[in-house]
Formats: structure tokens, sequence, C-alpha cells
């Protein structure tokens, strides 16, 4: 089979593989969509494990079960995840799924979602697994983990009906977020980003108002939300300067979510006092978990969230190289999907 190997940015090859031979509680499915995820173009993050088959924006049918498989059968339309938690650490039975050591330490995939074929094994047959209904299609499935990290962060965040929200960065991570909120009862959205066409795409998707985030962001948030800063902030770049903006314009009693953050070795100097005396909270929020991910589907399901006008590239396999290179430029895109 044909898959999509990742040495870097700029260099992903097109290279052959066996298709994986499927165990006893193994499936085996045939890819049909599969999302460029912007953690796939984080390099300082893959590159230390390249080369390597990216992919976790999996939807695909089911060709074949191990004998030890009830759940599913061929034929079945699925959604699938590489990462899952465990369900009996002590983070897991706390309800801090993320942070589960098999959820950050254990890959059920082989060998990733740029391929024609992938064998999802263990855990994630059990709950990371998902069949589709009818009216959602392989492509708006696999915005299913994207959605439910989106899901997962606003419920930290505690984002309330009514909620003044400032999203800091606006690609596909910041629209999802619009999105969501706008879709929970969200009050004033504000958007910010340094690209005039995020900002465009923020405003089409349901922002209130849209900042460039090169001018005085604490400033304009007070100027459109009532000489109030924002009730929540969403932080959905890892950008330093962005950190500081965010900082700055989160209101008493507000709360700071961390979903995107620097590089490692990056730091923020913080003066805690005015945010202890205020009352603001700081918070963060990594990956999604099987109840994300069944809040997501089912708000896909209902047309609660259209994800559909947030594709704007579909390629086959073999041009994952320049998939790749537009999703890293960004310029010109927001969703590029892969359709082997």
């Amino acid at each position: 089979m044909k898959v999509g190997m990742y040495y870097n940015n700029r260099d992903v090859r097109v290279e052959e593989m066996p298709v994986p031979e499927v165990g006893e509680k193994d499936i085996l499915i045939k890819v049909r969509a599969s999302g460029i995820c912007g953690s796939d173009i984080m390099e300082w993050y893959r590159i230390k494990r390249a080369p390597l088959v990216l992919g976790h924006e999996v939807t695909g049918e089911v060709v074949k079960v191990g004998s030890g498989v009830t759940k599913f059968a061929p034929g079945d339309r699925v959604f699938t995840i590489h990462h899952v938690p465990c369900d009996e650490c002590e983070e897991c039975l706390k309800g801090h799924h993320t942070a589960c050591r098999d959820l950050q330490g254990i890959n059920y995939f082989e060998p990733g979602g740029f391929s024609e074929f992938l064998k999802v094994s263990g855990k994630s047959v059990d709950t990371g697994t998902l069949k589709l209904p009818p009216e959602v299609s392989y492509e708006e499935g696999t915005f299913i983990e994207p959605l439910g990290t989106v899901l997962r962060g606003l419920r930290t965040a505690d984002v309330k009906p009514g909620e003044s929200v400032l999203i800091l960065g606006s690609g596909l991570s910041g629209l999802l977020y619009i999105k969501a909120a706008r879709a929970l009862g969200a009050g004033n959205i504000i958007a910010a980003d340094i690209r005039d066409n995020r900002l465009k795409a923020a405003a089409r998707f349901g922002a209130t108002h849209t900042v460039n985030a090169s001018e005085d962001v604490p400033a304009a948030v007070k100027k459109l939300n009532g000489d109030r800063l924002a009730d929540k902030v969403i932080i959905c770049t890892g950008a330093l300067p962005a950190i500081s903006q965010a900082l700055d314009s989160v209101e008493r009693g507000g709360t700071v979510l961390f979903f995107a953050v620097p590089k490692p070795g990056e730091t923020v100097p913080v003066d805690f006092n005015p945010y202890w005396r205020n009352d603001i909270s700081f918070k963060t929020s990594y990956g999604s978990a099987p109840l994300d991910h069944y809040q997501a589907l089912e708000l896909i399901r209902r047309g609660n969230i259209d994800v559909k006008d947030m594709i704007t590239t579909r390629l086959p396999l073999g041009e994952i190289a320049k998939g790749f290179a537009m999703a890293a430029e960004g310029k010109d895109c927001l969703k590029v999907i892969i359709e082997p």
C-alpha cells in the first residue's frame, strides 16, 4: 500500500509499505479521508521522530476485523483516533483523561492516517472508534477529533451562555472555537490574528468582532465589549506576543485558557499579583477524550456546527507533499484533507 512518509514539512514522500496484518482484537480500515492537523506541521514536535507516517483525523471503511472483535463489521463507516485514555488510572478516574499516561504514550495506529489502509488496535477499537451515521460524510468526520479538543477546552474554561470570549489566533482551531462558542451560546466573540484572510474567515464563521493582533488588543477589546475586558480568553497560538496580549485582556473574575503554548524553553514572565487580587484563573487544555468525540459527532450530525465550509483543499495521497506545504504556509487554505 502507499503511505505519506513525513521527513519534515518540506519533505513528505509517497512510499510503499505492507498492508498491516490484523490480529484477534484489531480492525483494518480503508482510509477515505484524513485531515492535516496543525500539530502535524509543528515541525519542532514531529521531526524528532521522523521518518514516520502521520495522520490522526481519520475516517474510513472497515474492511477486516479480528476474530475477537464484535463491535464492528466489514462495511462499517467509522471515525477513529490514535490516542485514548485507559479509564482506569487515577487521572482518568478524576476526570483528567488527557493527562492519562496511556493516552500520551501509546499509539494505537499502524502506520498512521496518511495511508491507504490503517490498522487500529487495543483500546482504540473499544473506545476510540465510532460508527459514522449516514448523514455525516467521511470529510465531516475528520473534524470529530479537532472539534472534540475545542469542546474540551470550552468546558475547561467554563464558558457560559452570554459571556464574552476573546480568541487569539484564528487558524483552524481558533475558527472552530468561534463556531463552537457561538453554538453553545457565548455572547460577544472577538477574534484576533495578524492575517487579514484569517480575520475574514473568523467574521464569516461567527465572530462578533475581529481585531488585527498588530494593534493594541486589550484596548480594542474594551472598546468592542462595553468598556470591559473579556470574560474568557482562549489562546490558540504559541506566539509570545499573543500570550502577553491575552494576559492583559482578561476581565476580573475571568479565565485565560492555554489551548496552545509556546515552544519548549520559551518562557512567559508573569507578575501574578493583579491576577491573584482579581480572582483570575489560568487553565490549560490538551487533546480530547471519548466523551468529547461523542459530543463533537452529535453536534456535527445535528447541524449545530457546520464544518463543511471549512474545507478548502482536497488532495489524493499522491499529492500529500503539496498538502503539507499548503498547510504549513497557511495563506490560502483552512483545512486540507487527504483522500487516499
